[in-house]
């Protein structure tokens, strides 16, 4: 039956020129349906090649950056910022965002996360999940399932898990632009992942959320341009068109998360208009961002990441360009990722979580109108923060049309240092993240942070350009080489050898270990180190 299915299946979309190359499993059949694949053939047919096309614009952007051109407010949409416009009214179960919970799409997580208690819950296919076939399709069940409300799950010590009366609203936050999907090929090549993402979950959920009084929402993230925002928008507008459902009813929060979209925030909204849902401040992805779009000069060399905070110039600058925007078009400023996780030791814990409260309270005061956590621990601490200082659903109508940023503020290299520590964690972190990463996992606790590909890209990239350049020093004024790096390496991986005795065998270290290093040793520096080392995903 399986096998017939397949062929079926085949025969269905042959003529959309659309196959499927993973492993099928039979609880895939109800994924992969004719019509769902039909629908997402259309997508790629319709949008693929644009989105191709944004990919190079990218590269031809940051090749301007390489030469030294600096990102400023685009002069050909001054009349979008300049000019009076709202976005569309916002829906009712989004009103009130002061707490979203984030994490990976399997299944313990998304139940653990829509009983968090949580206004929002970010299902998430990007950053904390490794895009595994079966991570991506069992990910794809999982979210219907909760959307059905018959989600469950039960643990290998006998622990069960079910959804409780009263959950958080889903959102879904597919891969980037830049991911393809290896199993899934359009004319022979892999198809966007984000569509593959995007078009299985809409099509199969759409119906359901709207009968239970809510809607397809989604997170976007990595965008570069408010060109690609259009995209977006246009594939919406399509979608909606093909299921026959009104337009508008998809709702979107974009991530401004890299250096570019900073300068246009305002066209991100005005492109998505009709389906804003707000922005967000992807604060780990834009530390990543400015160090890439600035690989090139030696004067941008940010110092170690623990000193790169949300109260540096650049970071607050942008966070508070973010909510001056969102509040004049009527809409959500989401804060950004407390990345903590709750610590057995009482004394260390209190620390850690008043760094999560001050951070928080900054938020709140600065005037976002919600904030995200990693963990169901901090869903409390959070919420009691901004009930505190915002006892409303939202502040949207604070405004902040007296604030001024400048291009200047948004690129101000802060003062800092770098550490031994500091490269030693950077280190660390970029092996072990891409070693859960190689095995499937993309979300891993590492010294009691949450860790996902953004810190992981972050420890890479600081590395790549501390070696490069004469500024990348020590505090103790060693510089930093690549030998320095390599001996570092050798020693985490021996002590994860150590760690693990006879089970390091199954593990990835020593694959990871080789991208790691051939990453750092590129030139140039190569875009995504999940472009890079997914070839080696099943």
């Amino acid at each position: 039956m399986q096998n017939e299915w397949r062929e079926d299946m085949k025969l269905d979309i042959h003529s959309s020129r659309l196959d499927i190359d993973g492993a099928f499993k039979p609880e895939y059949e109800a994924i992969l349906t004719s019509g769902a694949c039909h629908f997402l053939a259309e997508l790629v047919k319709r949008f693929g090649k644009r989105r191709d096309e944004l990919l190079q614009a990218r590269a031809q952007r940051q090749k301007a950056f390489d030469t030294g051109v600096m990102p400023d407010f685009l002069h050909a949409t001054e009349s979008v910022r300049q000019a009076e416009w709202k976005v569309a009214p916002i829906p009712h179960d989004l009103h009130d965002r002061r707490v979203e919970i984030t994490g990976p799409v399997d299944r313990k997580m998304i139940i653990n996360a829509l009983n968090s208690g949580a206004k929002v819950f970010m299902a998430d296919f990007e950053d904390s999940s490794s895009p595994t076939w079966d991570v991506m399709m069992e990910g794809q069940i999982n979210i219907r399932d909760a959307v059905l409300g018959c989600i469950s799950y039960e643990s290998p010590e006998g622990k069960k898990y079910v959804l409780h009366d009263k959950t958080a609203t889903l959102m879904v936050r597919p891969r980037g632009w830049h991911l393809e999907e290896k199993h899934i090929l359009w004319d022979h090549k892999p198809i966007p992942g984000c569509l593959m993402d995007f078009g299985l979950y809409f099509f199969h959920n759409a119906a359901a959320l709207m009968a239970k009084g809510t809607a397809p929402y989604f997170y976007l993230p990595k965008m570069e341009s408010h060109l690609e925002a259009r995209l977006w928008n246009e594939i919406f507008v399509f979608s909606q068109q093909f299921l026959g459902i009104p337009q508008g009813t998809i709702r979107a929060t974009a991530l401004i998360e890299t250096l570019p979209a900073a300068f246009e925030m305002d066209e991100f909204l005005y492109e998505l208009r009709d389906h804003a849902a707000g922005l967000n401040c992807g604060r780990w992805d834009y530390i990543f961002s400015f160090i890439k779009c600035f690989r090139n000069h030696a004067d941008y060399l940010l110092p170690e990441r623990g000193q790169v905070t949300m109260i540096t110039h650049f970071l607050r600058s942008y966070s508070r360009l973010l909510i001056k925007t969102c509040h004049r078009r009527g809409i959500h400023a989401m804060g950004g990722m407390a990345a903590q996780i709750p610590i057995k030791d009482p004394l260390a814990n209190e620390v850690a979580f008043a760094k999560v409260r001050a951070d928080k309270e900054r938020e709140v005061t600065d005037g976002h109108d919600g904030t995200w956590v990693g963990h169901p621990g901090l869903v409390p601490l959070a919420m009691s923060v901004f009930d505190t200082y915002m006892p409303t659903p939202n502040q949207i109508e604070r405004n902040a049309s007296n604030l001024a940023i400048t291009a200047s503020d948004l690129v101000t290299v802060p003062e800092g240092s770098i550490t031994w520590h500091g490269l030693v964690i950077n280190v660390a972190i970029a092996l072990r993240y891409l070693e859960s990463w190689l095995r499937g996992q993309g979300c891993v606790p590492l010294d009691n942070l949450m860790e996902d590909a953004a810190t992981a890209e972050i420890s890479r990239v600081q590395i790549w350009q501390w070696i490069r350049y004469s500024e990348g020093v020590l505090e103790d004024g060693r510089k930093i080489t690549f030998d320095m790096v390599q001996k570092i390496l050798n020693v985490e991986v021996d002590k994860a050898r150590l760690e693990l005795g006879q089970h390091y065998s199954s593990r990835q270290f020593d694959k990871a270990a080789q991208y790691l290093i051939q990453m750092i040793n590129a030139d140039p520096l190569p875009n995504f180190l999940t472009s890079v080392a997914y070839q080696s995903l099943a």
